[in-house]
């Protein structure tokens, strides 16, 4: 973690952090989903529930490590959150999830614990469901993207072919589709968006 942003912890501070860019990295996610169709979401690495607004129509559960931000995220948005590592939580068959989103959490996880979390996760997705994944991607020239992702407290930012060779190790790419976050014409963050299916 970078000096200065072990703040990030807390809810509010987080929020000040990415508040301003949380609709901009679900375009993709919109532009490739019928977000009203979705009956079942499982929210991984849910933070202060910064995506919970999306899925109010849907069962919902946010799953974050975070105690503080499982306490925010249950005061605002009184929907259903647990404090839990994700690889703890399972679910009979009948409770699956057509919708299973991570979002920026993966950038915070060595490889051998993402390999460990998209394995389970394959585990709790129904047949015609999908995993939803956004990521931080560490650049190879843009100077500007390439320190706001080693600010950032995760440890883990890694070049889009490696999240490619990640994702597709588990799951039957969908969509694989980099992006940018901007600000005022500015390109601040290079991001990717995945949708899969498991692997049969």
């Amino acid at each position: 973690m970078i000096p200065g942003t072990e703040i990030l912890v807390h809810p509010r501070a987080y929020l000040i952090w990415q508040g301003n860019f949380a609709a901009q990295k679900l375009v993709p996610l919109c532009e490739h989903n019928n977000l009203a169709r979705i009956r079942r979401v499982l929210d991984v690495g849910c933070g202060p529930g910064t995506n919970t607004a999306q899925f109010a129509h849907a069962e919902y559960l946010g799953v974050d490590v975070n105690p503080a931000y499982i306490e925010y995220a249950r005061r605002h948005h009184r929907r259903d959150f647990l404090v839990a590592d994700v690889c703890d939580y399972s679910v009979p068959p009948d409770q699956k999830y057509d919708f299973v989103f991570v979002n920026s959490f993966l950038h915070h996880i060595d490889l051998a614990n993402t390999q460990r979390i998209l394995s389970h996760l394959s585990t709790v997705v129904t047949p015609d469901g999908h995993v939803h994944i956004i990521e931080v991607v560490m650049p190879e020239r843009e100077k500007i993207a390439r320190q706001l992702a080693r600010w950032d407290r995760g440890r883990f930012v890694r070049p889009l072919a490696e999240w490619k060779n990640i994702f597709t190790e588990h799951y039957e790419p969908v969509v694989f589709e980099p992006f940018w976050l901007s600000r005022l014409g500015v390109k601040l963050w290079n991001m990717v968006y995945f949708k899969g299916k498991v692997r049969a």
